[in-house]
């Protein structure tokens, strides 16, 4: 049984690099420099973007988990998850809102670059700060470290190849884009085969309804702390709810030597974001047509969302 359980962390490890790097070359070949521009010229719009990501969002994890009075394993995976956004399928939210996916898919990239400088660094005040034992803290350096060098790296990467030679971004996204969904998919499915058990559980407590309210307060935020016509702001509320899965995982596997608790109620809560998250995002994009003022360009961001 011992030998399982470390060839399933391997495999687990494994796929989670592997996903980690993949999402992000696929963000950077995904992402031009005039796309970024544009966000960067609209300086309200990236400013309460920003507030509410890194500012709001820590918050409103941290206090749902007060007011619940979640059980350590949950509250610590609730901070995580509030504490990481740009979850790339915040990008997919928005396509399926019928948002302004220029504006969208460039926020996104954008908040899960600098997430990966921030989360450690929030995360661990949140954590320590809540008082949950004195032993329980993260390796700040270190996953700082970790999750920059894999996620800033290969986003780097990406954006040089499609600002140098666009028509290899545009053929390498697609299979990029592919070992992305199915690394994630792999790094759930063993999640889930070493917690089901505690993922069970979670529906006798109060962490699935927190995680739900977590998602309809964060779209909202994101959507009237905004600048921008409908959908703008849309795409700037679809967004939000999310949270980057690779960083979290990788702070599991670092700060908790992947705790099967702790991993399966993180893995039930992402459930949560997704479900939630397309519901509200159908409901936004239903009997709608597409803004095409405000979606990109052909060549300009053509695959924006990497799954």
């Amino acid at each position: 049984m011992e030998n399982a359980a470390e060839v399933m962390e391997a495999l687990f490890n494994a796929a989670l690099v592997i996903m980690i790097v993949a999402t992000m070359f696929s963000a950077g070949l995904s992402t031009t420099l005039s796309a970024l521009g544009k966000v960067f010229k609209n300086v309200w719009l990236l400013v309460l973007t920003l507030i509410v990501a890194f500012v709001l969002r820590p918050l409103v994890g941290w206090g749902l988990a007060e007011v619940f009075a979640l059980a350590t394993p949950i509250y610590i995976s609730m901070l995580l998850l509030a504490a990481c956004p740009g979850a790339p399928l915040g990008a997919k939210f928005v396509m399926t809102a019928k948002g302004d996916l220029t504006t969208g898919a460039s926020l996104q990239v954008l908040m899960a670059a600098i997430g990966s400088i921030t989360f450690p660094i929030v995360a661990n005040f949140m954590i320590g700060t809540a008082g949950l034992g004195d032993d329980i803290s993260l390796p700040v350096a270190d996953l700082i470290i970790t999750v920059a060098f894999l996620q800033l790296v290969p986003f780097v990467a990406g954006i040089c190849v499609r600002h140098w030679t666009p028509d290899t971004a545009l053929k390498w996204n697609p299979p990029v884009t592919q070992v992305s969904t199915y690394s994630l998919l792999i790094v759930i499915v063993l999640a889930l085969l070493g917690s089901w058990q505690t993922m069970l559980g979670l529906f006798g407590s109060w962490a699935l309804l927190a995680q739900a309210l977590f998602v309809i307060i964060m779209v909202a935020l994101g959507y009237f702390l905004s600048r921008g016509g409908k959908s703008t702001r849309k795409a700037t509320a679809m967004i939000e709810p999310g949270s980057n899965a690779g960083p979290v995982f990788a702070a599991i596997a670092i700060a908790f030597n992947n705790d099967p608790e702790i991993l399966g109620i993180t893995t039930a809560l992402i459930f949560v974001q997704i479900i939630l998250g397309t519901v509200i995002a159908s409901w936004f994009g239903k009997g709608e047509e597409g803004e095409s003022a405000e979606t990109p360009a052909e060549g300009e961001l053509a695959e924006a969302a990497p799954a």
